[in-house]
């Protein structure tokens, strides 16, 4: 309860700052004036994102999510879901690719767009913390009958050990994430948490500062 107080009186302290500035001592600078309404505008959209993600998490740990399995091939998700927001690596030339001798195709059973709300979330970390001209890699491999692995690899400016132990938790972020990400909710890999519990599996991270990350996670192999 304590951390989520804090989560909400941040942006909005910062918001009311600003407002009031405006109010009282509106800028005759319109740049100025600009610059204000812009970061005002970045801490309603953190608050946003906050009741949404909070809205999902809350549902996830009553067990109110419903899970809808199909067969799908994982590459051709990864492929379409980097697809999606390109765009947003552009800026830092960060290029994606699947690690050689993953390529062949291979079929999972699990909720497609849940699984692709993950991706979403590993994409779009790898890119916020990656390096220019960086690169997004991603190995699927069996291992066995049952699971398929998934990983999801970066070379941006990886986490302290210290902060992995808890890097799952509701709210956590490190100060780098806290320094570059003014919109975040401090919820995305917790939700994934409990996504890739709710199909009865893992995900684990693996990470060193200046190196990179690596989030694997497993799935059902194809169901006849």
């Amino acid at each position: 309860m304590q951390n989520l107080s804090h989560e909400f009186k941040t942006p909005i302290f910062t918001i009311q700052s600003y407002v009031d500035t405006l109010l009282q001592d509106e800028p005759e600078n319109p740049v100025l004036r600009r610059k204000f309404l812009e970061k005002t505008a970045k801490n309603v959209e953190r608050l946003t994102n906050l009741l949404t993600d909070l809205d999902e998490i809350s549902s996830l740990e009553r067990g109110e999510l419903v899970l809808v399995k199909t067969n799908f091939v994982v590459q051709d998700l990864l492929k379409d879901t980097f697809e999606s927001i390109s765009i947003k690596a552009e800026p830092k030339a960060i290029k994606f690719s699947i690690k050689k001798g993953c390529e062949a195709p291979i079929v999972v059973h699990a909720d497609k767009e849940k699984i692709r709300q993950i991706v979403l979330n590993l994409f779009e970390n790898a890119i916020k913390y990656g390096k220019h001209n960086g690169s997004i890699k991603a190995g699927i491999y069996r291992t066995d009958d049952k699971r398929i692995l998934i990983e999801v690899s970066d070379d941006g400016v990886g986490i302290a050990e210290k902060s992995l132990p808890r890097i799952f938790e509701r709210f956590y972020r490190t100060d780098i994430g806290r320094s570059m990400d003014a919109t975040g909710s401090g919820l995305g890999l917790a939700i994934c948490k409990h996504i890739i519990e709710a199909h009865g599996q893992t995900i684990h991270i693996r990470s060193t500062q200046d190196v990179g990350t690596t989030i694997g996670f497993t799935l059902r192999a194809k169901k006849d």
